[in-house]
């Protein structure tokens, strides 16, 4: 099979090193040639183009899958939308009629606040942040354009993994203040997440859409708690926590939109096993390989 890839980073990376173990080629975008020379050596075929650039897309390759897990760099972009919907066109209006399956990675900041509820495939979708609302938007562009009976649409949850464990730096700095400890995480390995683009890319298109999070949902505060245990932080000093803020964080802000991700879709379709079935595990392995 001849796979592309365009956001060949955490998840990316991992997923071109298990289609190349595979046997498969495999192509990536990349806006570098620092980046070029790194994938050239882990076995990928680079190509120095820029989502946001139409006419660097104009040579890129036949391919039987394409995996658009393109994320925000905010060290070379201001504007999400120009990344994630714009983007993603230019994409769509230049890849070749070979592509017979489109894997779009998406996010479940798609939905708003259910109150702690379950959410599924089914549940009513009303970002109400940027990347959200961008994400919806680009979904929208694939079930309505060319690709519509060709594509697969995988809404992640958090991903975590070595070296990414989220709020690892507040918990080691002591930042309390930071930490909102209510509402759920919804989190999803990074390995298993990989994991499951490459089971998903071996199946035909199934032109719906899946949430992918490990299903076990954590207590923002004993996932903070667990975590700095690990860390061998002190317990986190709750009560010294102030009770009003003037100006929400954007962290508090994603601590009220609490809702609980299914992911009993994925598995009914998939035959997946997670290597980390819940947080405890998986944040041991991060901090181990970090």
């Amino acid at each position: 099979m001849i796979r592309l890839i365009f956001g060949c980073g955490y998840l990316g990376l991992r997923v071109a090193k298990k289609w190349i173990a595979s046997g498969d080629s495999v192509y990536s975008i990349t806006r570098t040639k620092a980046r070029s020379d790194e994938l050239s050596q882990l076995g990928i075929a680079p190509i120095i183009a820029d989502v946001t650039n139409p006419s660097s897309l104009e040579s890129l390759p036949s391919a039987d899958t394409v995996l658009f897990a393109v994320g925000m760099d905010r060290s070379q972009y201001d504007d999400i939308r120009q990344v994630y919907v714009e983007g993603l066109q230019n994409v769509l209006d230049r890849l070749s009629d070979s592509v017979k399956h489109l894997i779009y990675i998406s996010s479940t900041g798609v939905y708003g606040d259910f109150g702690g509820d379950w959410v599924d495939e089914s549940s009513i979708t009303e970002p109400t942040r940027e990347g959200g609302k961008a994400c919806l938007e680009a979904e929208g562009l694939i079930r309505e354009g060319g690709f519509q009976s060709r594509n697969t649409i995988l809404r992640f949850a958090g991903i975590y993994g070595p070296h990414r464990v989220p709020t690892r730096n507040l918990i080691q700095s002591r930042a309390w203040d930071k930490l909102a400890a209510s509402g759920y995480l919804n989190l999803i390995h990074v390995d298993d997440g990989a994991s499951i683009v490459e089971r998903v890319a071996n199946h035909r298109p199934k032109n719906e859409t899946f949430l992918v999070s490990d299903g076990a949902p954590a207590l923002r505060r004993e996932y903070y708690e667990f975590v700095a245990s690990q860390l061998g932080v002190s317990e986190i000093p709750w009560a010294e926590q102030p009770t009003e803020q003037t100006q929400p964080s954007p962290r508090s802000l994603r601590s009220n939109n609490s809702k609980r991700i299914s992911n009993t879709k994925l598995l009914n379709t998939f035959d997946v096993r997670f290597e980390y079935p819940d947080y405890r595990a998986g944040v041991i392995q991060a901090l181990n390989k970090s």
